[in-house]
C-alpha cells in the first residue's frame, strides 16, 4: 500500500490545474483633511502594483462613500484624484480571507491641481473555494444522480460511507449536518441522521468545512456539512422538472438461510422532483419539492458468534424496506430596498418505512434452527421547519446586521410488531414509541470590515425539548423488557456568543475567534424505570479557533489550524427504552454519557498551476471522554446490550491529501488520500443495563485510511462519463476491527439544449461488503453485511 501511494504521489505531483480565484468589495470613506468634509465625486480608480496598469475605477457619492467590486486577490495601488486637490496614492493588499475590505476614512488636501476624468470599467473574475472549505455540486457527481444526499455524499473527497447511514470525514462520524446553514431535526440537532431522507435533486451544493470557525456551533469535532437547497434567482419565471428511476439487487450476493422469506430482488428506485422560481422586482419566490421512493435490502448480515458458556451460533440478519419520502420547501425573498432583505421559508418533510425482518438463529452445521425472530417496523418520520430571517446592509459596503428565527419540528412515530418462533410456542410481541421534538434557534450576527479583514460577532440562543413514550405489549413468554418503558423527557437550554477577527497583510492571514457556550441539560425519567433515574449536566466551556496563513508567494501558501469543539450525546444516545431490531444484540442509551471533547491541531500547504491544485494536510486529533458503543452479556445469557459509554482518551494523527487535475482538454482527475493512525487508551466501563456489568478494554491502535480517486472526460457528442473508485482500508471499531472494502461507480450524461439524460450504476462489481470482528467479555463474533449496494439508474431533467 506504501509503494502503491508513494508511486500515485510521484506520478501525478508534476502535473498541472486551474487555480481560481476570490473576488472582494472594496469600500471607503474620502474626506477633506481641513475639515473632514465628505467629498463626493473624487475618482477612485485601482492599479497593479507591479506596473500601474488600470484595473478598475468608481467616483464617490454625495457621502463621501465608494465601492469597487470583483477584485481578485492581489497587491495594488489605490488612486484618489478630484479637481482641486492633491492626488493620492495607497497601497492595498486584497486577499481572501474577507469578501470585503474597508479603507476607512481617507484625506485629501487641497490643491488647484485640475485631473481628467477616470473611465471607469469592471472585471469579473473567477471565485475559488478556500483552504478551510471544500464546495461541490451533486449536479456534477453523475455517477450518484437520482439518490439520496447521503449517496451523493459518497464519492465526494475526504468522505467515506459508514454503517447506519452515515458519512465519516477523516474516519469519524461525528460530524454535523447543516441545511442551508442550519441545524435541523432532519438531519439531526446532535448527531448526524436522516442523510438518505434527501433527495440529492434537491440539493444545489454541498459544502465540507474540516475546521469550523467560532461562527458555528461548536458541536462535532470531525468537522461540519452544509448542504444547500436549489434556489434560482434569475429574474422572471424558470424551473426544472426530473425523474429517475433504477433497480437495485439484482443478484444475490449471499443466499439465505434455511426457511426464511426471500430477499428483495430487482427492488425499485423512483425520484420525480420539481424547482420553480419567479423573481421579480423586490420579491423573489422559490419552491422545490421532491419524492424519494425505494425498495431496498437494507441489511444483510450473517453472523457466526462464540460463547464462552456455550456451543457456537450462526445467524442471519436480512431487512427488507420500503421507503417513501416526501420533502418540500418554499420560501420568498422581500427586498424593499436596497439596504434590506427579509426572506421566509418553511420546510416539509414526511418518511414513511416499513421494515420487514427476518433473523434466524441455527447450530454451528445448521441442522437445527434454534428460533426465528421476525419483526415488522412500521414508521413515520414528519419534520416541519419554518425560517425567518432579516439582513441590513448598512452605507458602508460589507457592514451587515443579520438576525434570524428558526423553528423545528420532528415526530418519530415508530412501532415494531415481532413474532418469536421457538421450538415450542410463538409469542406475537408489540410496541409502541413516540417521540416529538421542538427546538427554537434565535440568532444575531454582526459584521464590520476594516482596512486589513473584519471582525465578525454574534449571539445564539437554543431551546430544545423532547418527550418521548415508550409502550410495551407483551406476547406468549415475551423476551420483551417490559420494565424499561414508560416516558422519558429531553430539555436543553444552550445560550452562545462568539467573535472573531480576521487580518491579513501582503505575507500573513490570521483568522482568530472564540466562542463560549453554555449548556443545561435534563433528562426527566418516570421513577418506574428499572434502571436509570433522571439525570442531566451542565458546563460552560471556551471554544477557540484560529487560523494562520504565510503566502510564499501567488500560487503556495501555508496554512496552520487549531480549534476545541464537543461531541454532546444527543437524545437518542441516552434513551432509555431498548431496541430489539436484532434478537440478541440490545441497543440502550445511557443517560449518564457527558459530551466529548476534542482539540484538533492541522498544517496544510495548498499549490496551485494553470490546470490543477495539489493540497496536502498533515492532522491530529486530541479526544477526551470518547463516546463509543460497548457491548456487555450478563451470566450465561446469549443476549449483548450494546451501551453508548464515555471511553476515555483516544487520539487520531494523520496525513490527507487531494491532487486535482486537467489532463488534457476532455479529461481531469481528482485523487483524495487519506491515511492516519487510531489510538484508544485502555479504559474501564460500567453498563448499569439491565444489570451492573464492568468491562475492561486494553489499549488499541492501527493505521488505517482509504484512496479515492474520481475521474471525468468529455467524449464526443458532448457526452460527459464519470468513473470513481474507492478503497477502505482495515480500521479499528468499538471492541474490535472492520475489514477493508472496495466499490467502483460510473455515470454518463449527455446535455441537448435544456435537456439532460443520465445513466449510472454504484458498485458495478459488486464488491461492497463490511465485515467485523468484535469481542466482548464473554463473546466473540465475526459479521458480514451483504447489503444492497449495487444500483443502476437513468435519469432526465429539464430546464425552463
Amino acid at each position: 500500500m506504501k509503494r502503491f501511494i508513494s508511486g500515485i504521489l510521484l506520478v501525478f505531483t508534476g502535473l498541472c490545474s486551474q487555480a481560481q480565484k476570490n473576488t472582494v468589495t472594496l469600500s471607503g470613506i474620502v474626506k477633506d483633511t481641513s475639515g473632514q468634509a465628505a467629498l463626493a465625486f473624487v475618482n477612485v480608480t485601482l492599479h497593479k502594483a507591479s506596473d500601474s496598469t488600470f484595473i478598475s475605477g468608481t467616483i464617490t457619492a454625495e457621502e463621501g462613500r465608494f465601492s469597487i467590486a470583483d477584485i481578485a486577490p492581489g497587491n495594488y495601488l489605490l488612486k484618489f484624484s478630484c479637481l482641486g486637490y492633491h492626488t493620492k496614492w495607497q497601497p492595498l493588499l486584497a486577499g481572501q480571507l474577507s469578501n470585503f475590505l474597508s479603507v476607512g476614512n481617507i484625506s485629501l488636501q487641497r490643491s488647484q491641481v485640475s485631473i481628467n476624468e477616470v473611465v471607469v470599467t469592471g472585471k469579473v473574475d473567477e471565485v475559488s473555494e478556500k483552504m478551510d472549505k471544500k464546495t461541490f455540486s451533486p449536479a456534477a457527481n453523475i455517477s450518484q444522480a437520482g439518490g439520496s444526499a447521503l449517496d451523493a455524499m459518497k464519492n465526494l473527497p475526504g468522505v467515506t460511507a459508514g454503517q447506519d447511514g452515515k458519512v465519516l470525514l477523516r474516519g469519524s462520524d461525528k460530524v454535523m449536518i447543516l441545511i442551508d446553514g442550519k441545524q435541523t431535526a432532519l438531519t439531526g440537532m446532535g448527531g448526524q441522521s436522516g442523510l438518505d431522507n434527501i433527495p440529492a435533486s434537491a440539493i444545489a451544493k454541498i459544502e465540507i468545512i474540516n475546521n469550523p470557525s467560532a461562527k458555528y456551533d461548536a458541536n462535532g469535532n470531525a468537522g461540519i456539512i452544509n448542504i444547500i437547497y436549489k434556489k434560482e434567482k434569475k429574474e422572471g419565471f424558470n424551473g426544472k422538472v426530473g425523474l429517475a428511476t433504477g433497480l437495485g439487487a439484482l443478484w444475490e450476493k449471499r443466499e439465505n438461510l434455511p426457511d426464511i422469506r426471500p430477499q428483495y430482488r430487482a427492488t425499485p428506485k423512483f425520484n420525480p422532483s420539481l424547482s420553480l422560481n419567479y423573481r421579480k422586482n423586490k420579491v423573489n419566490f422559490f419552491f422545490q419539492g421532491d419524492n424519494l421512493y425505494t425498495q431496498t435490502l437494507n441489511k444483510n448480515e450473517f453472523t457466526e458468534k462464540w460463547y464462552d458458556h456455550g456451543e457456537p451460533v450462526i445467524q442471519q440478519v436480512k431487512r427488507n424496506r420500503t421507503t417513501n419520502i416526501i420533502t418540500g420547501k418554499t420560501g420568498i425573498d422581500w427586498q424593499p430596498d436596497d439596504k434590506n432583505l427579509f426572506t421566509i421559508s418553511g420546510l416539509f418533510s414526511s418518511e414513511k418505512i416499513l421494515d420487514r425482518g427476518d433473523q434466524p438463529f441455527f447450530n454451528a452445521d445448521l441442522s437445527e434452527r434454534q428460533r426465528l425472530w421476525q419483526f415488522l417496523e412500521d414508521e413515520l418520520k414528519t419534520t416541519v421547519t419554518f425560517s425567518a430571517g432579516w439582513q441590513h446592509q448598512f452605507k458602508q459596503p460589507g457592514r451587515v446586521l443579520q438576525m434570524n428565527l428558526n423553528y423545528t419540528f420532528h415526530r418519530e412515530d415508530e412501532k415494531y410488531f415481532f413474532t418469536n418462533i421457538m421450538p415450542a410456542y410463538t409469542g406475537l410481541d408489540s410496541f409502541k414509541l413516540l417521540s416529538d421534538e421542538h427546538v427554537a434557534d434565535l440568532t444575531a450576527d454582526y459584521i464590520h470590515p476594516l482596512r486589513f479583514g473584519r471582525f465578525e460577532g454574534g449571539v445564539k440562543f437554543r431551546r430544545r425539548y423532547i418527550p418521548t413514550n415508550m409502550q410495551f405489549k407483551p406476547g406468549l413468554h415475551s423476551p420483551l423488557d417490559t420494565t424499561a418503558g414508560g416516558w422519558a423527557n429531553y430539555g436543553e437550554i444552550i445560550p452562545a456568543l462568539y467573535g472573531m477577527f480576521v487580518f491579513e497583510n501582503k505575507d500573513f492571514e490570521i483568522e482568530a475567534g472564540m466562542r463560549v457556550e453554555y449548556v443545561d441539560l435534563k433528562y426527566e425519567v418516570n421513577p418506574q424505570h428499572n434502571t436509570y433515574r433522571s439525570n442531566g449536566y451542565h458546563y460552560i466551556q471556551p471554544f477557540p479557533n484560529i487560523r494562520l496563513a504565510y503566502r510564499l508567494n501567488e500560487q503556495n501558501k501555508l496554512t496552520m489550524f487549531y480549534n476545541r469543539r464537543v461531541d454532546r450525546p444527543n437524545e437518542v444516545d441516552i434513551r432509555i427504552f431498548p431496541k430489539y431490531d436484532d434478537a440478541e444484540i440490545i441497543k440502550v442509551g445511557n443517560p449518564e454519557l457527558r459530551p466529548q471533547f476534542t482539540n484538533t491541531f492541522e498544517l496544510g500547504y495548498k499549490t496551485n498551476w494553470h490546470s490543477g491544485y495539489l493540497y496536502p494536510a498533515l492532522y491530529h486529533k486530541r479526544m477526551d471522554a470518547t463516546i463509543s458503543r460497548i457491548g456487555t452479556t450478563v451470566g450465561n445469557s446469549n443476549l449483548i446490550y450494546n451501551v453508548f459509554q464515555n471511553a476515555g482518551k483516544s487520539y487520531q494523527s494523520g496525513l490527507e491529501i487531494t491532487l486535482s487535475q486537467k489532463l488534457s482538454r476532455w479529461a481531469s482527475l481528482q485523487l483524495n488520500m487519506n491515511g492516519y493512525k487510531n489510538i484508544i487508551e485502555g479504559f474501564t466501563v460500567l453498563n448499569r443495563y439491565p444489570e451492573p456489568t464492568r468491562y475492561t478494554a486494553p489499549r488499541e491502535e492501527a493505521f488505517s485510511g482509504n484512496i479515492k480517486l474520481n475521474s471525468m472526460f468529455q467524449l464526443p457528442s458532448k457526452i460527459e462519463l464519470q468513473l470513481t473508485a474507492i478503497y477502505l482500508a482495515p480500521d479499528i471499531v468499538p471492541q474490535g476491527k472492520i475489514y477493508s472494502r472496495f466499490s467502483i461507480d460510473m455515470g454518463a450524461k449527455k446535455i441537448i439544449g435544456r435537456n439532460e439524460f443520465f445513466v449510472n450504476a454504484t458498485d458495478i462489481a459488486n464488491t461492497l461488503r463490511i465485515k467485523r470482528d468484535v469481542t466482548g467479555n464473554g463473546f466473540t463474533y465475526t459479521s458480514t453485511d451483504y447489503q444492497e449496494t449495487q444500483v443502476f439508474r437513468i435519469g432526465y431533467n429539464y430546464k425552463f
